[in-house]
């Protein structure tokens, strides 16, 4: 098989983060034989740089052309002041829009070895493995009217029967699949498009009659993430809901360093790191290059169909973990801290030794 994957690296950390997911994507595709053929292409502050845009055309087209696309980050202080349409934020939001990748999808899960790095308690987070389904191209973000002028800022959350209905029922697909549990968060005491939104969630709940579903409101769901997450299965949020209900999952990981992400449309999807450009770090080593590395599992899981690799490299992530390695945002007493270069390196390491258990029959973790 011959996969075509567009690479976007973007800023700052991007660039370290996606060269350290490439190397295991070549060790998967070489370990399965199959062909991996990247095509990297210019995004966010980096595009605007060369070509005054954040997202060109091109690298619109290459995304259309390609298998799956693998995005690193955006962003950074050097552009803050650029008008909002060329800032390199504007560039994902068109880009979501372009592929209509509707549906976000951010695991939440606790690696057995860094169960203490969180400033959770252990026995709150012990267990805790859910995920957040954020509706994507919609909502508050896309809605017109928007616009600011000296006495007032305006924007307007809209939502369609469509949109609502699409990402509902990849939810209660992916419940089905899992614990069979959709918590579907609102705030439909105070909005009217959260009211529709409920509405119609609970029509498509009919479609479903296996999967528990629970009503919650966005600021009872965000007490809840860090009060009681082994409660969850799939956290179905709109856009602007899920923006900040994923990241406050990063608090059961420890560090946004650890957040991968999947982008899914009807025909396209787009796999990356939860975490900024961090531009303070970029090009010092220091980027925990695990984010991306599972997004790159979660592309062969999703993507290309090739569970049994996305499992192995999240098995080679934990093995990696358990044996103390740590980069700086991660790093405990009593771990070795390491670079992003070595990280990758552990990672890829354990991933072929853990093939070749698997293989021989002997695996142990």
């Amino acid at each position: 098989m011959r996969y075509k994957i567009a690479l976007l690296p973007g800023d700052g950390i991007g660039q370290e983060v996606t060269r350290a997911a490439v190397q295991v994507m070549k060790t998967v595709a070489e370990s399965f034989n199959v062909t991996l053929e990247f095509n990297e292409q210019l995004i966010g502050g980096s595009s605007y740089d060369k070509n005054q845009t954040p997202l060109t055309d091109e690298t619109i087209q290459a995304c259309y052309d390609s298998d799956a696309v693998f995005l690193g980050a955006v962003g950074g202080p050097k552009w803050e002041k650029l008008p909002h349409h060329l800032k390199p934020e504007a560039a994902l939001l068109k880009l979501r829009k372009s592929l209509g990748l509707y549906a976000n999808i951010r695991p939440a899960k606790i690696y057995d070895a860094l169960i203490d790095s969180s400033t959770l308690k252990k026995e709150v987070l012990d267990g805790t493995d859910f995920i957040v389904m954020r509706e994507l191209t919609g909502g508050i973000y896309f809605g017109e009217p928007r616009g600011f002028d000296d006495k007032r800022g305006f924007n307007t959350m809209v939502y369609s029967h469509e949109e609502v209905e699409r990402i509902a029922r990849m939810a209660f697909k992916f419940a089905s699949e899992r614990n069979k549990k959709v918590a579907s968060v609102d705030k439909a005491n105070v909005l009217e498009v959260s009211q529709f939104w409920r509405n119609i969630v609970h029509e498509v709940h009919k479609d479903y009659p296996d999967v528990q579903l629970t009503d919650m409101y966005v600021d009872n769901a965000a007490m809840q993430i860090v009060h009681n997450p082994r409660q969850f299965d799939v956290l179905l949020t709109s856009n602007l809901f899920g923006d900040i209900l994923s990241d406050i999952a990063g608090m059961i990981t420890g560090s946004l360093g650890m957040l991968p992400s999947a982008s899914i449309g009807s025909k396209y999807a787009l796999y990356e790191p939860v975490h900024g450009s961090a531009p303070d770090i970029a090009g010092k080593g220091k980027a925990n290059p695990l984010a991306a590395i599972s997004s790159a599992a979660m592309m062969f899981n999703y993507s290309f169909q090739m569970q049994k690799a996305a499992e192995i490299i999240e098995m080679a992530i934990e093995r990696t973990l358990a044996n103390g390695y740590r980069t700086a945002d991660i790093f405990s007493e009593g771990c070795e801290l390491v670079s992003t270069g070595q990280m990758t390196n552990y990672v890829t390491g354990y991933y072929t030794d853990i093939f070749n258990e698997q293989a021989l029959g002997v695996f142990t973790l």
